[in-house]
């Protein structure tokens, strides 16, 4: 049943036009997951939960960690819900609604994996907000580097100047682009 949510979902996104990961990305991400093996991992933009899918697969593999997820666009979040029951991993994930800057502010408890894949401009906001609580080591992947560099600038410098940065370049098949990048961090206090 799982794969098919997951198709579901991936069609659903094509369909519609909503920003996903894709296949190759998204394979990206459950490696990382895989080799962090975190214990919180928290996901800024959800949508209706196509990269939650590929995270929540992994965690459910390695039998431990957790996922939280926040989205500021209610009827997407109430679909990554309901996908994440379908797909029998509703259980491991805390699905929370609204602005991440916001509710990043309210998770008191340490994480080890941090997503930023929402609004670009709100990246580096996002990662203030939950900086004091990233562990020491923690894996920091942000999406979309390569068609919103301009727009999150301001995290992109913070990080690189900062932290063992790595940009990985994807050649994707989406309605919306066709090529695209992940940075992913290191971050160490």
């Amino acid at each position: 049943m799982f794969e098919q949510v997951l198709q579901e979902v991936e069609t659903q996104c094509r369909e519609e036009r909503i920003p996903m990961l894709g296949p190759e990305k998204a394979e990206f991400l459950a490696a990382r997951v895989e080799k962090a093996k975190p214990t919180l991992i928290v996901e800024c933009g959800t949508a209706i939960g196509y990269s939650g899918l590929w995270m929540l697969r992994v965690l459910k593999r390695l039998g431990s960690g957790r996922l939280i997820t926040v989205e500021i666009d209610a009827d997407r979040a109430h679909r990554a819900r309901d996908s994440f029951k379908r797909a029998g991993v509703a259980d491991l994930v805390d699905s929370r609604i609204g602005d991440a800057q916001e509710v990043l502010k309210s998770i008191d408890t340490p994480v080890d994996f941090l997503l930023l894949d929402n609004n670009f401009s709100n990246y580096f906001p996002c990662f203030q907000a939950i900086e004091s609580r990233l562990t020491n080591p923690a894996t920091v992947l942000a999406d979309n580097v390569g068609i919103g560099a301009n727009d999150m600038a301001d995290y992109l410098a913070h990080v690189r100047d900062r932290y063992e940065c790595e940009t990985h370049w994807f050649d994707i098949d989406l309605p919306w682009v066709k090529q695209d990048a992940i940075e992913v961090s290191s971050y160490r206090r």
